[in-house]
């Protein structure tokens, strides 16, 4: 998004996201399938492979980039793809995305997967002050030109033929395996890819849809043919026009959703997902009464990370659950003798489970969520704090932007899950400072005053920062305990947000830095530097991190201030090292690639030339 603001491109662009899973529940399979892959991606990871896991925050981390920017945002209530297309076509604009689907939308103005842009090679345009990316545009005109002018409504056929999000049938592969296709290469690789353009070949010889539809069905049983073919209709449907108008809301700030007008949702609930100011995790617990917890690269012999922050879901749960009014016909998972309860899709070892936690019951005046945001700042602020164990008197000579981050450590440093040494605890604070630093050297109009002191603090703190990056090793132990803590820290913004921010939301931009803090543990690990001592070239840092190490010890384990004999630290680390092994081990490996795959089925659209990408497959 920098990028793109640099060249005044989204000073203009809107961006549309997507909200909680569908209410029908269509897509519950496919979930669950990536949940299991970003369980492989993320065991690869933590053990020396490849893969690729986003970051637990990064939505929440983008939605503030977006406001820095005044790039105009909606949330949807659901899957986004279809409404997205609309508004596109709408406004006879590209889609910028990553989603594959996009190859099959019928896109006006075309689509420009993001992986097409030359992000570091901006240009200008000859004779004029203005800058362009170049980027690729995916066509589907073109597309379906080089497939004999094929008529571009049975994509959707295609892509519901091929298995996307929606279906993925046996009895479809019978067919397919049945009708005259390209033969198949040795590979997996090159045997699919060869279905996809025999595919395309087969269907380029009907006029349209109806007449692919039933040559398909003629090599189906006569008994499933009924079934199926509703199946395929309504799975292409997801293909169609939207019924929802998007650009109402960026011209009156407000449009009508259909598949949430008949919940009974409060009316500031449904303006705050559509703000993006709650989190698709509360709607998917209030109207689908499940939520899928994601996991990180965190160590999979110890329990998911997620487990540490359930008290707090459970606040959660309590005020989106509880006796509420608008929701009580909803109730179809608790029966009158027990409390609420929603299911948990998280990780155990390297596979999913699905648990079952209950609600807290709450006081009567926070059991209505339609009325929840009418309570008092000092009521709000106090179940936040009640929730995560901590007094108000502690945070009162915190600044108000870390109060929150503050306070969630202090509940995480409560938990028995957690297994924080003081080296995390210095390195977790000391990365904190990084927001206050940079206030401090880049305040407009403070040009002429300088402040070395918060300069070469912030040098030192990037200098750590990018020696981490060229690293290939991680401390798996480490990374579960900052991983728990961003779990907590996760948690904590969605109760906050659910309370409308009786404490002010941290910019979390500047808040945490995964390579910051690791590099941080290890050089305090290493040295005898501590973190006063790395504070001694700026006192206001070195005062504000005294502040905030001050309430963090207020919670804190005794155990965790207790010294340590040097020599014996030093050879509980060595047998750890002998111990792990290369399971310690992290690196980007060229197998990156094949990690997309499941999630981005229909990217192999987007290569230039099908024909030459199969031969090169064929030789892999």
């Amino acid at each position: 998004m920098a990028m793109l603001f640099s060249i005044g491109f989204a000073s203009i662009q809107t961006w549309s996201s997507d909200g909680g899973c569908d209410i029908s529940d269509k897509k519950l399979t496919t979930l669950k399938d990536r949940a299991r892959d970003k369980i492989q991606m993320a065991h690869s990871l933590s053990a020396g492979g490849g893969g690729y896991v986003c970051p637990l925050l990064i939505r929440e981390v983008f939605i503030q980039v977006l406001i820095k920017l005044r790039v105009c945002f909606v949330q949807c209530f659901s899957e986004a793809d279809r409404d997205v297309m609309t508004l596109a076509n709408h406004w006879n604009c590209p889609v910028l995305s990553s989603d594959s689907d996009f190859c099959i939308f019928d896109l006006k103005a075309g689509f420009c997967p993001l992986s097409g842009f030359q992000w570091k090679n901006v240009n200008t345009i000859k004779g004029t002050q203005n800058y362009y990316i170049p980027a690729m545009c995916f066509s589907i005109d073109a597309f379906c030109h080089h497939f004999s002018n094929m008529n571009k409504a049975l994509l959707p056929l295609f892509a519901v033929l091929c298995g996307n999000d929606h279906v993925s049938l046996p009895i479809v592969e019978k067919f397919l395996n049945k009708i005259r296709l390209p033969l198949g290469a040795t590979s997996p690789k090159g045997r699919r890819h060869h279905r996809v353009l025999g595919l395309l070949n087969w269907l380029s010889h009907f006029a349209g849809p109806t007449e692919a539809l039933d040559n398909v069905l003629k090599y189906l049983p006569k008994k499933d043919r009924e079934n199926v073919k509703d199946l395929l209709c309504s799975s292409m449907e997801e293909y169609q026009q939207s019924l929802v108008n998007l650009q109402d809301f960026f011209q009156y700030g407000a449009y009508v959703c259909p598949a949430s007008l008949n919940l009974g949702l409060p009316e500031w609930v449904l303006v705050a997902l559509t703000k993006g100011q709650l989190s698709p995790f509360i709607s998917d617990a209030l109207v689908l009464r499940r939520t899928i917890l994601q996991t990180q690269v965190e160590n999979m012999q110890q329990p998911n990370a997620h487990r540490i922050s359930q008290s707090i879901r459970q606040t959660i749960y309590g005020l989106l659950l509880n006796a509420s009014p608008h929701l009580e016909s909803m109730s179809w998972n608790a029966s009158p003798a027990q409390p609420p309860a929603v299911s948990e899709v998280e990780r155990i070892n390297k596979n999913i489970k699905t648990s079952i936690v209950h609600a807290v019951k709450l006081p009567k005046d926070h059991s209505d969520l339609s009325k929840l945001t009418e309570l008092s700042l000092d009521k709000r602020e106090m179940l936040l704090l009640e929730t995560l164990k901590v007094k108000r008197t502690i945070l009162d000579p915190i600044p108000p932007s870390l109060r929150l981050p503050i306070a969630i450590s202090c509940y995480w440093l409560q938990q028995t899950e957690a297994k924080a040494k003081l080296h995390h605890v210095q390195a977790l604070l000391l990365g904190m400072l990084m927001g206050p630093l940079h206030a401090r050297t880049d305040s407009p109009g403070k040009e002429d005053v300088r402040d070395d002191g918060a300069e070469m603090l912030c040098k030192e703190l990037h200098r750590v920062k990018a020696q981490t990056r060229l690293s290939r090793g991680v401390d798996l132990d480490t990374a579960h305990v900052f991983c728990q803590w961003q779990c907590c820290l996760q948690m904590g913004l969605y109760l906050n947000q659910l309370l409308s921010t009786p404490l002010p939301e941290p910019d979390l931009t500047r808040l945490y830095s995964g390579s910051l803090v690791h590099g941080l543990c290890r050089e305090l690990l290493a040295s005898t530097t501590s973190g006063e001592n790395l504070l001694s070239m700026c006192p206001e840092a070195k005062q504000l991190y005294e502040q905030l190490f001050s309430a963090l010890q207020s919670y804190a384990p005794p155990e965790l201030f207790l010294p340590k004999g040097k020599s014996n630290s030093k050879k509980k680390r060595q047998k750890k090292q002998g111990t792990s092994g290369p399971k310690t081990r992290v690196r980007t490996t060229s197998g990156t690639k094949c990690w997309h795959e499941r999630s981005n089925r229909f990217g192999l659209l987007l290569v230039e030339n099908l024909e030459e990408h199969i031969e090169t497959s064929e030789l892999e």
